[in-house]
């Protein structure tokens, strides 16, 4: 009988420290979604003969750098969400060093296209300095984030790698926050102006790089057994 006793409440904490694990990468794929999707319809619409409008007349003229960051982003965002997964980080370290060199390469082409464009496409009428402004500071520290990301482990320095890293996907995946932002309120007014719309993605950013620090900082550090 006193074995019974114990087992149970020991069950029980067991069953209440499990943590489903997979809703976390769930969330950010399901916000990855919203710009890939976006990004196939450009792809669609770049391969397969559209109309040249004054919205899209740039890429059609520079195809090559919207099709790098398409291709980049969907796969940097799809992927790296499983990064995420704490049973393939810890037990599957083969999958998460391969899907890395994937992952590295994939998000410095994002980030980087993705400044190339700001820097040489025209600015469409709905886009403006203060956005162009943003947009070069997010690049920017995309990069910084993914090279010092690579320089940490590197150095096997595994807790500062995946700060940097959790910090360059959650710059990466900013447009899936962008677009719950402006959806708001655009239903229930109209479309903002130039100024609030980038007001309104810049604080996609902030948020997703707040939540990133949220989760960066309730991490367990590893501890090291003395020698």
């Amino acid at each position: 009988m006193n074995v019974t006793r114990q087992s149970a409440p020991a069950a029980a904490t067991v069953t209440v420290r499990r943590r489903p694990e997979w809703l976390v990468p769930a969330g950010l794929i399901f916000l990855s979604l919203i710009p890939v999707l976006a990004g196939a319809a450009r792809l669609t619409e770049l391969t397969g003969g559209a109309e040249v409008t004054e919205r899209n007349a740039r890429f059609f003229d520079s195809p090559a750098p919207v099709l790098i960051h398409i291709v980049s982003v969907t796969v940097y965002s799809l992927l790296g969400a499983f990064q995420f997964v704490p049973s393939l980080r810890q037990r599957r370290r083969r999958w998460h060093s391969v899907a890395g060199r994937i992952l590295l390469p994939a998000g410095l082409l994002a980030a980087l296209s993705g400044l190339w464009m700001a820097l040489f496409y025209t600015l469409p009428p709905s886009d403006g300095q203060l956005l162009l402004v943003f947009r070069l500071i997010v690049g920017i520290g995309m990069v910084a984030s993914l090279i010092l990301g690579l320089r940490a482990v590197l150095r096997r320095d595994f807790v500062r790698h995946g700060a940097w890293m959790t910090r360059a996907y959650a710059l990466g995946v900013g447009a899936g926050t962008q677009a719950l932002i402006l959806i708001v309120p655009e239903l229930l007014s109209s479309p903002p102006d130039v100024t609030m719309r980038a007001v309104l993605m810049g604080a996609a950013w902030v948020i997703n790089l707040g939540v990133a620090e949220y989760f960066i900082r309730r991490r367990p550090l590893p501890t090291h057994r003395a020698r």
